[in-house]
């Protein structure tokens, strides 16, 4: 599993750590990546997937809770670099990830500590 950590700080979220990858188990090119975002902070969080210019929103990841995400067919060709950002509700700007590969299959974990 791919994780991804982001770490606040005033107005402005950093990139923390980016940790190696489990592949699915063998998953076809129809088995959907998910995304896990265990939100540690008080904020609720708007969820997106970054592709190139491309944004499509994920869902909503309700502070102090643990959200499983799938990550559209249409975002994903094989191997693809995505990037995803966390929007806090009615907070601060919103905090982008590393580009990372993401193919079918994957689950990538998100990691929003508490600010």
């Amino acid at each position: 599993m791919k994780k991804i950590t982001f770490v606040a700080a005033p107005l402005v979220l950093f990139l923390a750590a980016c940790n190696g990858l489990a592949r699915g188990s063998g998953g076809s090119q129809n088995t959907p990546a998910a995304i896990r975002v265990d939100n540690q902070s008080f904020s609720d969080m708007t969820v997106y997937a970054l592709r190139s210019a491309q944004r499509v929103r994920l869902g909503l990841a309700p502070g102090h809770a643990n959200t499983v995400f799938t990550v559209p067919s249409a975002l994903i060709n094989g191997a693809t670099p995505l990037r995803f950002i966390a929007d806090p509700i009615g907070g601060a700007r919103p905090s982008v990830s590393e580009e990372i590969t993401v193919a079918p299959g994957d689950t990538v974990g998100l990691m929003i500590p508490p600010l």
